[in-house]
């Protein structure tokens, strides 16, 4: 009577492949080196399995491209708008959709411009945003350009996290901008990065004269 081998230890020879792993990897090359570099070869070395292999499971970079938008989306909390008021509910939304973009920086041009048909988490965000607006007053031909204006802010505030901390150093020109070189140095004494104080001091700004009267 033959016996049945015994199941090798150690991983398997084939690499297991879903959409969680896949984004995982797809997000991890655009980080590195940029959207341009994600291709579904490049992926696929990156996963260690054949293209083909991958295309069973993802049929277009088009989809990795949805697909990493779900994922990223997914970070930002919209659950604020439950238990807070208006505008502290869009101070506590736009800084959690900052500090999510702030950490995936490259993502940012791709995904501004990705249609949100495809990307469900994307137009949960936006709904309760939308809503939350409605609720309070404001006219339904004003919500989408807030949101938009809004979103534009966090973008770009996002990409200012990556800026050098020096770079408003005037170097050998403090004498020429003196008044500028006196508050930046008021503002670095304060120990705050000086990209989340642009980044609040815009922000309240903007929520008080866009819910201003209402």
């Amino acid at each position: 009577m033959g016996t049945t081998a015994p199941r090798r230890a150690g991983r398997p020879r084939t690499a297991i492949l879903d959409r969680a792993r896949i984004t995982q990897h797809a997000m991890g090359v655009v980080l590195e080196s940029g959207y341009e570099s994600l291709t579904m070869q490049r992926l696929a070395r990156s996963l260690g399995v054949s293209p083909s292999a991958l295309y069973n499971h993802v049929s277009s970079k088009n989809d990795l491209l949805q697909w990493i938008q779900e994922t990223v989306m997914d970070e930002v909390d919209r659950d604020c708008f439950d238990t807070m008021e208006l505008g502290a509910a869009l101070e506590t939304w736009a800084v959690s959709y900052r500090s999510v973009f702030a950490r995936h920086v490259p993502l940012i041009p791709v995904i501004a411009v990705l249609p949100v048909a495809d990307s469900p988490n994307t137009l949960t965000m936006y709904e309760r945003v939308a809503r939350a607006l409605h609720e309070h007053g404001v006219p339904q031909e004003q919500i989408v350009p807030i949101i938009v204006a809004l979103e534009s802010f966090i973008f770009g505030s996002a990409i200012d996290t990556s800026a050098p901390a020096d770079i408003f150093d005037p170097g050998e020109h403090q004498a020429s901008a003196q008044f500028f070189s006196r508050s930046l140095d008021a503002q670095q004494a304060t120990g705050r990065r000086n990209s989340d104080d642009a980044f609040m001091i815009g922000l309240r700004a903007m929520i008080t004269g866009l819910l201003k009267g209402r």
